[in-house]
């Protein structure tokens, strides 16, 4: 099975979700750790080291949010889904803006769970995604087989969405992706998030690539559309 071996941490003071998500993920072979609070699952990251995490916003002790920033400070490469209450938009958006990959709604099912994280997973194979091994514009420089990202020879850590955003784009100068392109190239056709989400993954790319993110030299805003990597830096 494509998943067999590759560890998920749970993270959610309910018992009773967290058995759910953990029986759904062990039958389709995922391997699973669990945690109560923040503070025991940064322990289990750095013992276990799994590839990704499903993190409640609602923790004792330290919140999900400052779990999420402190991963992404030492861990770029963690695949992060996070857990929202009903209605709490500004949760998603904040989690989505400290560097989730993608958030679920509370409640949820649980095998809406495992295939948006066996979406995240396939985007290696994504046709939509196929692109050259590396990639140079400027003083940039992607690299799909190490999965790096330079500006100037110096990494960049990017989370494993913005990676995949920047591969589109860098292999794609010029042409405008709609946001709804976009939510299809890397979260899957089946994916009933917000396009919202889009955005705040483009505001964080520029942070980190642009040398001024409020007048971008890469990213451009296509206004009613999308957005668009320039074929030329201003």
């Amino acid at each position: 099975m494509m998943d067999e071996g590759i560890k998920v941490l749970i993270c959610e003071d309910e018992s009773s979700i967290r058995k759910f998500i953990n029986i759904n993920l062990c039958i389709n072979g995922f391997t699973v750790i669990e945690a109560e609070s923040g503070e025991e699952a940064l322990e289990m990251i750095r013992v276990h080291k799994p590839m990704i995490v499903v993190l409640d916003v609602m923790l004792p002790g330290i919140d999900g949010f400052e779990v999420c920033q402190r991963i992404r400070k030492s861990r770029s490469e963690i695949i992060i889904i996070m857990l929202t209450a009903r209605g709490q938009d500004m949760d998603k958006i904040m989690g989505l803006g400290l560097g989730a990959d993608d958030y679920m709604v509370k409640p949820f099912n649980p095998l809406e769970l495992v295939a948006r994280i066996k979406a995240i997973l396939r985007r290696s194979n994504n046709p939509n995604l196929q692109s050259k091994d590396r990639v140079k514009f400027g003083v940039l420089e992607i690299d799909k087989k190490s999965q790096k990202f330079y500006k100037d020879s110096r990494e960049i850590d990017l989370t494993p969405t913005e990676f995949s955003i920047i591969n589109i784009f860098m292999n794609n100068p010029g042409k405008a992706f709609s946001r709804d392109e976009l939510l299809n190239a890397i979260w899957g056709q089946d994916y009933f998030g917000d396009v919202k989400t889009v955005d705040v993954h483009i505001r964080r790319l520029r942070e980190k690539i642009e040398d001024n993110p409020s007048s971008p030299s890469y990213i451009e805003t296509v206004w009613g559309f999308g957005y668009r990597w320039q074929e030329e830096s201003k």
